[in-house]
């Protein structure tokens, strides 16, 4: 399931950790297509504690609790139970709604899988109890992925609801564009979407393009652009040779672009024949719609820029292109767009293409 729909489900099902419909979640997928940033975008939006606990790290006493001696038990004696860790959900000390994340579930050693079992379905261990306002989420690799795997045992494997991330360019775009990821990166993978995730498990590669990797490529980019002696080097230590090496061509290509502030002035600007170049032109005009939202500058017309950057997506040879442009937009800055007289006039303009969601 795409990470935009898988984004609805995990939103209803920790709402429904408050009304007692709640089934916990399994995420299944290769590495770095970032299972674990789903549930941590849940987190942000309802500003909630998520509690990660890495399962593939426990020994069965760390889930469990350690057993000590209560000496001050009265007629019975003394007797044995139980500390609680300290890292499980509490209402007092977390909140009474939250997350509760067991990721690597897949790595985790058995004995530590059947600890795990009465936590994820009867909400508790021992005497302790799953706060009712917490949801329970997990996540882990296949086995096919060449990770630290074990199978896992069917009687958890049924405590689970189960959904396999799949990787789609339109939502990891949307998410790159909000979280400020370098506009040249979107371009490549909108001219490359293929190598938005290349992982080929069979040659175990060390580094290789992932939604993962291309946020540490954003890193390098803004660590190294002042050093091209060892930009090449950095790119490709985070995506792999190859992907490093498109991507590095890529950017060098990117000073035929025109000029984009005449974009934004209303001139009227050819739209470069090079397909690369189109990507690029579009992707630096969402980045500039977005920046001009957010801008404070009280002399920034926002109006007039969406509108200038829609006459220009009518100056694709391409209507598609112009269509990508418009759609990136509109998940980028919101319904303000169809306010803007001038779209109307580009959506006459691209005849029997339609929007995409």
């Amino acid at each position: 399931m795409r990470p935009a729909h898988l984004n609805i489900v995990l939103d209803k099902e920790f709402i429904g950790a408050q009304n007692g419909s709640h089934t916990p979640v399994m995420l299944w997928g290769p590495p770095g297509v970032g299972k674990s940033d789903l549930i941590n975008q849940i987190g942000e939006r309802n500003n909630i504690p998520v509690i990660d606990i890495r399962l593939s790290q426990m020994e069965p006493s760390d889930l469990r609790g350690i057993p000590f001696r209560d000496t001050d038990a009265g007629e019975t004696g003394s007797q044995v139970e139980w500390a609680i860790p300290s890292m499980l959900p509490n209402a007092e000390k977390h909140g009474a709604k939250g997350i509760l994340f067991l990721d690597e579930i897949t790595s985790a050693v058995p004995s530590v899988s059947a600890a795990a079992y009465q936590l994820i379905l009867d909400r508790r261990l021992g005497e302790y109890h799953v706060p009712d306002g917490w949801a329970i989420f997990a996540a882990g690799n296949r086995q096919g992925d060449r990770g630290v795997t074990y199978t896992m045992p069917s009687p958890l494997a049924n405590r689970f609801s189960h959904y396999e991330v799949d990787i789609n360019l339109d939502d990891w775009v949307s998410w790159a564009y909000k979280h400020n990821i370098d506009e040249r990166i979107i371009a490549f993978l909108r001219f490359r979407p293929e190598l938005l995730f290349d992982f080929d498990p069979a040659h175990n590669p060390v580094a290789f393009p992932s939604p993962r990797s291309w946020q540490f490529v954003h890193n390098a980019l803004v660590k190294f652009s002042d050093t091209p002696q060892v930009l090449l080097g950095s790119l490709q230590a985070c995506v792999g040779p190859a992907a490093g090496i498109e991507l590095k061509a890529f950017i060098d290509s990117m000073d035929q672009m025109p000029d984009l502030d005449a974009i934004l002035r209303g001139e009227d600007i050819k739209a470069p024949k090079e397909i690369d170049l189109q990507y690029a032109v579009a992707s630096a005009l969402v980045g500039r719609a977005i920046r001009a939202k957010n801008s404070d500058n009280a002399n920034t017309d926002t109006t007039m820029v969406y509108g200038h950057i829609l006459n220009y997506a009518k100056a694709f040879r391409q209507k598609e292109m112009g269509v990508m442009l418009i759609s990136d937009m509109l998940r980028a800055i919101g319904d303000d767009l169809f306010a803007v007289p001038e779209f109307a006039q580009w959506a006459s303009s691209i005849g029997d293409i339609m929007l995409y969601d």
